[in-house]
């Protein structure tokens, strides 16, 4: 029982020091602002992460495109999770690519990556982001730990409090995307 207890302390705590921070809140409005204002344009949000955080930009598409709190016209928002594409990707040309190669055929200008990575670091989410800039798009990053080389090529950046495992991580982001998205689902229509 007391493992249990702790996680749920633990949880409790880095999420309190997440909120009492206003800096994040900043953050995640700025983010909410660039994904209106593409959608707005007629650009869209495109999604990616591994693992979990894939869990996180599959979930942050589907609330878009298809409900969330409101009855709403649907945003165009899609994350990059079809399997035949990632393994025919990874296959031809390496898992660092997945997203990229998506990107390369999917971005336009004006776009929205919405990039997810628990250490910053992973290297197929920085290719993701780096093709992103090229294309003309913009790209928020959700991340933990230090931020990790991602903090640094991202537009805006909302990183978790430091915790030693990802799981603390993504349960801010899970908190995160559902702000973000009711943010937008308030803001756009």
């Amino acid at each position: 029982m007391n493992t249990i207890k702790s996680d749920f302390l633990e949880a409790q705590h880095i999420l309190n020091a997440f909120i009492n921070d206003e800096n994040n809140m900043l953050k995640i409005q700025s983010a909410g602002d660039i994904i209106i204002e593409a959608i707005k344009k007629g650009n869209k949000v495109i999604s990616c992460g591994n693992g979990g955080s894939m869990g996180d930009a599959m979930h942050f598409a589907e609330e878009l495109t298809g409900r969330f709190r409101e009855n709403r016209p649907a945003i165009a928002a899609l994350s990059i999770s079809d399997p035949t594409h990632i393994t025919c990707t990874a296959n031809d040309y390496g898992y660092d690519y997945i997203f990229s190669r998506y990107i390369e055929a999917m971005g336009q200008k004006n776009d929205v990556l919405l990039a997810i990575s628990t250490s910053g670091n992973s290297a197929n989410v920085l290719k993701a982001a780096e093709i992103s800039h090229k294309k003309g798009m913009k790209v928020v990053a959700l991340t933990g730990k230090e931020g990790g080389k991602l903090a640094q090529v991202c537009d805006i950046e909302i990183r978790t409090p430091y915790s030693e495992y990802a799981d603390r991580a993504q349960e801010i982001h899970i908190k995160v995307i559902h702000a973000l998205i009711h943010y937008i689902e308030k803001n756009i229509f």
